[in-house]
Order: C-alpha cells, then structure tokens, then sequence
C-alpha cells in the first residue's frame, strides 16, 4: 500500500476509535478540515510537523502512530453503541478489608456516565482519608457495538480528567486494565492532565497476566467484581 495511504487509514481509524469527527480532529490540531479529509484519502504528503499535531490531537505519541496495533476505520461514539443502558454495564466493589476500590464499565461512556459514576464512586471514597484507598479500574471490556475496541472520546476524557482530578485525594494507587496500547497512551495522558500520573499505572497485556500483575501491585490475591477471563 502506498505511505500516503497507509498514514491516510491510520490517521482515520484512530480518529473513528475515538469517536471523532473529521471537524473535532481537525480543531484539536489545529488544521483545516479539508487537509485531514484529504490525509485519510491518501491525497496529502503530510509533514512530521503535522503527524505531530494529529498525535497530541489523539493523545498518543508519534511512535504510536506508527505502531503496529490496528483497528477497524469504523466510527466508534454511534447512536447503536448506547442501546444497553449505563447502569447495566457498570459495577463496582468495595474490599473495606483491603481497601480497594473496584469498578468496571461494559461497552463505551458518555459524558454525563462519567459525571454520574464520579458522584457515586466519589462518594464512597469520601469514607476514607487521604491516600487511603487502592483503586482498581476496568475497562477490558470498552467496546463498540460493532465488537471492535474503542477509547475515550474527547468529552467523556474531559470529564475522566475531572473525576481523578478528585479522585487523587482519596488514591494512593491507580491500576487500570486497558483494551490496548492506544488505550494506554490515552489514559496516561488523561492522568498527567488530572495530576494524578504518579499514582496510575495503566496496564495492556495478554489477560491472565494482566489481571495478574494488577492484583500484585495493589497487593491483594483477588477481587469479587474483576477476574482474569477463562
């Protein structure tokens, strides 16, 4: 496939996992729309200077841009995505023993999911002190209705900032188990922007090992709500 092509899809399947629009990306990089529309055809010679700007856009670096973790260029964020409602794809638990704090979420978020599991989980949270609870974060399951995997859209990474944001008072450990790389780059930059990155480790790997290494770094041998798939 010809370069142009190849930046073009990637530029575009990214874009859709993310549930922007061709406008949203081309405002949060600061370029014209008509040059991201002619990127993702292929038409455009695009320069590193540009690539990065799209990246910073997506909140992944150059090097993942061009890594080899591919998805469909189908847009993510559709109507058909939130047919389940919220509080059947989400869950949590409260180890008052061990002191974490579990909680997962099935399928993708809006933003007022977020401002809603915020004021429960924060809630709970305020029972404790400060850099009292571990907290256990779930979102293996992040998925379109198309089956494929999707990441946080501008407005629910927004609103994810503002719930850590007061999260970081009650955490002294953030674990999180991502649906991908891209996953990863995105919540990392979600956490330095809460200012919660030095307590956060954002995990992808094969599942068992996973889960596995999440348990070891909060120090607990199990957890009711989060298991390693079979």
């Amino acid at each position: 496939m010809d370069i142009k092509l190849q930046v073009g899809l990637r530029c575009k399947e990214l874009r859709a996992r993310s549930g922007m629009s061709q406008e949203t990306l081309s405002a949060r990089a600061g370029l014209d729309r008509s040059y991201i529309s002619g990127i993702e055809r292929g038409e455009r010679n695009v320069s590193i200077v540009n690539i990065e700007r799209i990246a910073t856009a997506l909140n992944i670096s150059i090097a993942y841009f061009f890594s080899n973790e591919r998805f469909l260029a189908e847009p993510a964020y559709q109507q058909k995505d939130f047919t389940i409602p919220f509080l059947e794809r989400f869950g949590y638990s409260l180890d008052s023993d061990k002191k974490v704090l579990s909680f997962q979420v099935h399928g993708l978020l809006t933003g007022a999911n977020v401002e809603y599991m915020s004021k429960t989980l924060i809630g709970i949270c305020s029972s404790f002190g400060k850099d009292e609870l571990s907290i256990l974060v779930d979102h293996r399951d992040m998925k379109a209705a198309d089956g494929e995997i999707a990441v946080y859209s501008p407005e629910v990474a927004e609103k994810a900032i503002q719930f850590q944001q007061e999260l970081t008072i009650y955490g002294k450990k953030v674990v999180a188990l991502c649906n991908s790389d891209y996953m990863v780059q995105q919540l990392n930059h979600v956490a330095l922007q809460s200012g919660i990155h030095e307590k956060a480790t954002h995990l992808f790997n094969q599942d068992t090992a996973m889960v596995g290494k999440a348990f070891e770094l909060l120090d607990i041998n199990g957890n009711d709500l989060i298991k390693a798939a079979h």
